[in-house]
């Protein structure tokens, strides 16, 4: 019973209190503690109330010595206490409970007094292994319950020394020191959850023990995960988050890698021996790529007949050497499209492959995929055909060696400008048809000194990427004209009308370029043919790029199959169960692409905060000024400033004012 006079024992801040009851106020107890401090206390904060009175009358200095030496005293017979001894004696009982003055008879025994009571009581709270004090007495664990409490507690005292350790050793790397494994045996496993985090945030599965790992180093602000992992040599400098965010797979699995070692070139005899599979290594194929392309999946060839022209595009037979069903044609479809960014690539098939068997290498007889085409001059097909064959590429000529020829006499060259003729004369058709030619330049990124990255633009309309270009376009539109005609299920491009037309003809202003490009519908991908409106042709599909697209693969196979007499390979509904995983993985690829690029472009623009640039106006609404940054043409909004009126076409200079490319953050004032 609490009344004046007590001795009682309370927590506070997970310390054990003794007081004397100095007055009992009905619904609170009025308290001097050891310290000399007053307070009220409700009784459900009272632990223990001792037997014995005291006069409340003594000087403030007494009491206040008295509960020092009752807590000193306490404190010291709590150490003395062996819990492990009263537990064994208690657990064997029956009885799940018993009251503070009967266990603490078992510690002690003889007389018992307040002090020994409330030592016993303080153990029990000070050690939780073998007993819990729940409303007034003390329970007695199970086994089961000890073993689980005395494993819990080494999980904790486990944390408690990686946070400790870890937090001296993140400090370490954050400074630039080397640790090693051997320094911290839990290093590779720290890192691989700090990296999960930067990349999820609290989504990350031990998102909250790094949290707690950084905050005991001192290193919680933003981006100090990330500096972290680049000083450890996790990542690398400008690693590329949004890859790893989509988890858009990298490297190949072993199984994969496998398949790929066990292609070889194709034997010659052996592809001749299909009587499918017609032998055109005596034409005069070549082929026309950058100069640091290493994956050639197309070559092509002209021959002038007088009042017709035949053209030949070849395209690497990737579906002879991967099989539907494969490791390999499995992972393509996961990967759905090779890569390109500033620093490297991810290719859809392993190197091995893209840069090797299956490529159209100069030099190298390879099996192809071969449209034969015959024109009139005035670019409409008389004739074409499909065919399995085998081709050696004789040349292997770069974009730039083709335009420089292609400004020479046309003695020089006659077989590239005639191609060149055909290119302009089928583009000239596609515009008639209402094509929109929406050529900007190419935005280069140098990312070879990362301290100063550099951008600059190439034309991307230049005679030789025409010609390649209308080639591509006119045997992908012949291969969709052939699945159409079978009335063969396939995977069609299609676009609808833009919702606005700004743009006429084969050449336009950029800033009418840009704004056309805001009113495009969005492309769609069915089994059935509809016209591609962007495109300027009745029906479309892919098949020219089968090393870097899973689409082009599919439809590789699916005419493969049908010209070889064989049928259709692919039904209705699996082309449509193509279509929605190619949609989807697209989409994701498509996300990476672009924001690694808005990240190379931030680099390229961070040095420049405070600087102002040229913007060429693109176009203007009540709200947004549409803008184009001119030297990296990349694309900004900018609230109207009615002080500074501007038209579609002008150029104005603008002022960076923020540039994070870690925050992803543009921020540009008039």
């Amino acid at each position: 019973m609490t009344v004046p006079g007590c001795i009682v024992e309370y927590i506070e801040g997970g310390k054990f209190f003794c007081a004397l009851v100095t007055a009992d106020t009905g619904k609170r107890f009025r308290l001097l503690n050891q310290n000399g401090r007053e307070l009220n206390l409700p009784a459900s904060r009272i632990l223990l109330s001792s037997k014995t009175r005291y006069n409340c009358e003594d000087s403030r200095s007494t009491l206040v010595h008295l509960l020092e030496e009752t807590a000193e005293n306490r404190e010291k017979l709590t150490k003395q206490i062996d819990l492990a001894e009263i537990w064994e004696l208690a657990v064997q009982e029956e009885q799940p409970s018993f009251s503070t003055t009967f266990l603490a008879e078992l510690q002690f025994g003889g007389e018992l007094t307040d002090d020994r009571i409330a030592a016993f009581l303080r153990a029990v709270f000070t050690d939780r292994f073998y007993f819990k004090y729940k409303n007034g007495m003390i329970r007695v664990h199970t086994e089961e319950q000890v073993e689980r409490i005395r494993h819990q507690l080494q999980k904790e005292q486990e944390q408690e020394a990686l946070l400790t350790e870890g937090a001296k050793y993140l400090q370490q790397i954050y400074r630039g020191e080397r640790v090693s494994v051997d320094d911290w045996p839990q290093l590779d496993q720290v890192l691989e959850w700090l990296a999960e985090y930067v990349l999820a945030g609290n989504d990350a599965r031990q998102a909250e023990q790094i949290k707690q790992l950084l905050q005991r180093a001192g290193l919680n602000k933003p981006h100090h995960g990330y500096t972290l992992l680049i000083k450890a040599g996790f990542w690398q400098r400008d690693e590329n988050l949004a890859l790893l965010k989509a988890n858009q797979p990298v490297e190949f699995s072993e199984t994969c890698l496998q398949q790929a070692g066990s292609l070889a070139d194709a034997d010659v005899e052996t592809l001749l021996a299909d009587p499918k599979r017609i032998d055109l290594r005596h034409l005069d194929t070549f082929t026309i790529d950058a100069a640091s392309t290493r994956d050639y999946d197309d070559a092509l060839h002209v021959e002038n007949h007088g009042d017709t022209i035949r053209v030949g595009i070849h395209i690497a037979d990737v579906a002879y050497y991967i099989q539907p069903g494969s490791p390999l044609f499995a992972e393509s479809l996961e990967r759905c499209t090779s890569l390109y960014f500033p620093e490297g690539h991810v290719p859809m098939l392993p190197p091995v492959l893209s840069q090797g068997v299956c490529s159209l290498i100069q030099g190298k007889p390879k099996p192809a995929m071969s449209f034969l085409i015959d024109l009139d001059r005035q670019g409409n097909i008389i004739h074409s055909r499909i065919v399995r064959s085998l081709i050696q590429v004789k040349r292997r000529l770069s974009y730039i060696e083709v335009d420089a020829t292609l400004e020479k006499d046309p003695q020089s060259e006659p077989e590239l400008h005639l191609f060149n003729l055909v290119a302009q004369t089928l583009q000239q058709k596609r515009v008639n048809n209402g094509a929109l030619l929406l050529s900007m330049p190419d935005v280069n990124i140098d990312v070879r000194n990362p301290d100063k990255i550099a951008v600059h633009l190439s034309p991307v309309d230049t005679p030789a990427r025409t010609l390649v270009s209308e080639m591509m376009i006119l045997a992908n539109s012949v291969a969709a004209s052939y699945l159409a005609g079978q009335e063969a299920p396939g995977l069609f491009r299609s676009q609808p009308p833009p919702r606005k037309r700004i743009i006429s003809g084969i050449h336009n202003a950029m800033q009418d370029i840009a704004r056309q490009r805001r009113f495009l519908s969005r492309g769609e991908l069915t089994v059935y043919p509809k016209p591609h409106s962007g495109l300027g042709v009745n029906c479309y599909t892919t098949v020219t790029s089968p090393i870097r697209r899973a689409l082009d693969l599919i439809i590789q196979h699916q005419i493969t199959h049908m010209i070889s007499g064989r049928g259709i390979l692919f039904s209705n509904d699996e082309c449509k169960t193509f279509a929605g995983l190619i949609g989807q993985k697209l989409a994701r690829a498509a996300g990476v692409r672009q924001q690694r690029h808005r990240y190379w472009i931030l680099r390229y623009l961070e040095p420049m905060q405070g600087q102002t640039l040229p913007a060429l106006v693109v176009g203007q609404g009540p709200r947004r000024v549409n803008l184009l940054l001119l030297d990296c043409l990349f694309d900004i909004d900018l609230p109207p400033n009615p002080a500074f009126p501007v038209d579609a076409g002008d150029t104005v200079r603008v002022r960076l004012a923020r540039v994070s490319p870690l925050d992803n953050v543009l921020r540009v004032e008039w």
